[in-house]
This record gives structure tokens, sequence and C-alpha cells, in this order.
């Protein structure tokens, strides 16, 4: 695939949808393709490097980066620590030809839209894709992991619930079956993205 127009995939999915195992797939295996590295609050973790796995930003520098509204989007997660994707993150590969994906939630895609909106380069080079899993799959998936407790899992369920409630909003859906027909129909997508990038009238 030409990467002449770069695109730019923002996935979403509720909790063991397989967003994550699909964004490491298209990098491994679709030449000229990377991760958005997105920005946190947290503390690296052992092994993580500043800049290939996070950008990690102190509170105060999160606070800077925040009054000069560099972010595209950004969010609390479990109210102690932020995390965000820096338009700069996105913008910088693009313009030197590199094609991304990135794996956030929904309203963090309705932030992504907003910018799009406002920036018509961003809104042509970006497709937005959700990935839906049908009640009985996404639970036997949760349990298969072994990572939450029922009280848990009865919770992302929620969350899921609620989540579905956005696709319709997304360009394309995924009817998540096997890793290969959801990676397959992912290729499909993004033959289309890149279609639609390379309109100038799109």
């Amino acid at each position: 695939m030409s990467n002449e127009h770069p695109v730019l995939l923002v996935l979403a999915g509720p909790a063991g949808s397989g967003k994550s195992t699909l964004c490491d797939r298209l990098v491994t295996e679709v030449p000229g393709f990377s991760r958005v590295i997105t920005t946190t609050t947290r503390k690296p973790r052992p092994g993580e490097v500043n800049g290939v796995h996070y950008h990690f930003l102190t509170p105060a520098q999160f606070d800077a980066k925040l009054a000069e509204h560099a972010f595209l989007e950004w969010a609390w997660v479990h109210g102690e620590k932020r995390y965000g994707t820096l338009a700069s993150s996105v913008l910088e590969p693009m313009a030197q030809g590199q094609s991304l994906v990135i794996s956030v939630d929904v309203q963090g895609v309705e932030s992504f839209r907003r910018a799009a909106a406002s920036q018509p380069l961003l809104g042509r080079r970006m497709t937005t894709v959700f990935i839906v899993v049908d009640h009985e799959r996404l639970i036997a998936r949760m349990r298969s992991r072994a990572q939450d407790d029922e009280a848990e899992i009865a919770g992302r369920m929620k969350t899921a619930e609620r989540e579905l409630h956005e696709a319709a909003k997304f360009d394309f859906l995924i009817e998540s079956r096997t890793r290969d027909e959801d990676f397959a129909a992912l290729l499909e997508i993004l033959r289309q993205a890149r279609v639609r990038a390379a309109d100038p009238s799109a």
C-alpha cells in the first residue's frame, strides 16, 4: 500500500473487543504504520522509555500544555492520572508521511472529531472505527483474560452498553468475529481510508 497520503485510524470499542491487538498487528504487518505516542502524568513503569511508550509529563507540564490548547483530547483516568493526545504527536508524524493508529474511548473520539472539524487536513486523513462485540462473546473474552472479577466485568459490560450507543457516529463498524476476520475487515477499511485521503474533494 502506498503511504503517499498518510492516514489516521482511530479505533474504539469495549474492553475485550481486541482493539489493542488490532493496533499492534497493523503496526507489525503494514509498512509505514506507527501507534500514536500519547501523553500521561503517571510515572514510567520499568522498561518504559519517554517518547517511545508515552510522553511522560509532570502534572505542571500537563497543565501548561492544556493552557496552550496543545491536546486533541485528554481525560482523567481513575480520577488520579491524566492521559491525552498532543496535536503534535499526530500532525508531525503525518507530515513526514507516517500513517498512524490509536485506540481511545468514545469520549476521546468525540474530541478528535471536534479537532478534525477545525482542521480540514486532519478531517480528510482521519477515519474512525468502532468494534462491535455481541454480549455473550464479550463476557466470554473478559472471563478468558482472567484479569477482572465478576463485579469488574459487570461494570465493564455497563460501560460497553453505553459505548454501543455511540457506534452510529463512527465512519466504520467491525462486527467482531475471529482475530483474522477482524484484521481483514480493518485492512479493507484502511484501503477505503487511503482512497479518501487521496481525494482532494473529500
